[in-house]
């Protein structure tokens, strides 16, 4: 099979690719697609990407990739160039970005290394003109999951994900669900009044940006559609691979605010209340997920960050009144003491 991931991809580059070509599989974080990278004698490489065969999803995943990363590409966004794509099986081609990503950054100078905050410096920056360019012309009809964020994502996608995937099936915790679920109601009814007309990546974290030439360039875009400003740098600056000091997360917000304020004007006492909300559903979500993954997808390489992603979201959550969301605080506690105990 993974011959004809070969041939297939030679066949669809034509006339623009010639000359013999070696071929080496690219191993995925959660996702079931296959990857390889293409190179040339002459130093030319590329990537191809595609779904496994028969998956629904998987295609329409894959067409939106190809419609939405060439509307990012042409509005200037760091995103690598689109070079082919086959309709039919998924198989996308583009701009092969090396092999250094921002976490690979963090982890061998630290993450508030001069080189890391650059570079974090530089993925704001760029993050903040993508949200507001790629909204200009983006047709949510490219979307292939849902065109919007919205108040059903965080209920089913993310604090639904939480509960499912990590209080029940991995912790088999014992708590009160219908108290939990009307906070979940709660956060999601103010988390939803955020403006929701802008470019959402929605995975923005630093094992999707790579660093080349040392610039930072953006992938894994294609669940991208329309949402709040807040949640992509959320995503960012909450990231577990990466563990940002707090001292850091506050300055890179400060520095995404001025670079999104030269692009329009936003109140920064409004971004910073939607930011808490939308970080504390980002915090659900990436639990769910690492949950899911280790124990349903056999992935163990996620399980390690489940007890930092649980003393994020505690700390978020820190941030509110006391009479806030009583239930989602000691739900957090909860899991945190039977995650603790089971390892």
């Amino acid at each position: 099979m993974f011959d004809n991931f070969h041939e297939s991809a030679l066949r669809l580059l034509g006339g623009a690719w010639t000359g013999r070509t070696q071929f080496a599989p690219l191993l995925p974080d959660g996702s079931l697609r296959r990857f390889c990278r293409l190179s040339r004698e002459d130093g030319a490489r590329a990537v191809a990407a595609a779904p496994p065969p028969g998956d629904a999803a998987g295609l329409r995943e894959a067409q939106a990739g190809w419609k939405i990363g060439r509307h990012l590409f042409a509005s200037g966004a760091p995103v690598p160039e689109p070079l082919a794509f086959d309709e039919a099986s998924g198989l996308l081609i583009c701009e092969d970005l090396g092999d250094v990503r921002l976490h690979d950054v963090v982890l061998k100078h630290g993450a508030d290394s001069a080189e890391a905050v650059a570079l974090y410096q530089q993925a704001v920056a760029e993050l903040a003109k993508m949200q507001v360019r790629g909204r200009a012309g983006f047709d949510p009809a490219w979307c292939w999951d849902t065109p919007r964020y919205d108040r059903r994502i965080m209920l089913e996608r993310e604090s639904g994900y939480f509960l499912r995937a990590l209080c029940r099936d991995l912790l088999h915790l014992d708590i009160d669900e219908a108290a939990l679920n009307r906070e979940f109601a709660q956060l999601a009814d103010q988390a939803a009044q955020a403006d929701a007309s802008f470019f959402l990546h929605r995975d923005f974290q630093s094992r999707n940006i790579m660093v080349l030439d040392g610039q930072v360039r953006f992938i894994d875009y294609q669940a991208g559609r329309l949402g709040p400003l807040a949640y992509d740098l959320a995503s960012l600056l909450i990231d577990p691979y990466a563990a940002l000091p707090q001292a850091m997360q506050d300055a890179l917000l400060e520095h995404y605010l001025d670079a999104l304020n030269a692009l329009l004007p936003y109140s920064r006492e409004q971004f910073r209340r939607e930011y808490l909300l939308l970080a504390v559903q980002r915090n659900l979500q990436i639990l769910g997920a690492f949950a899911f993954l280790s124990s349903q997808r056999g992935r163990p390489f996620f399980a390690q960050y489940i007890p930092p992603a649980l003393f994020s979201l505690h700390n978020l959550f820190a941030q509110f009144q006391k009479t806030e969301y009583v239930f989602l605080k000691s739900t957090v506690q909860h899991c945190l003491n039977k995650f603790t105990c089971q390892n």
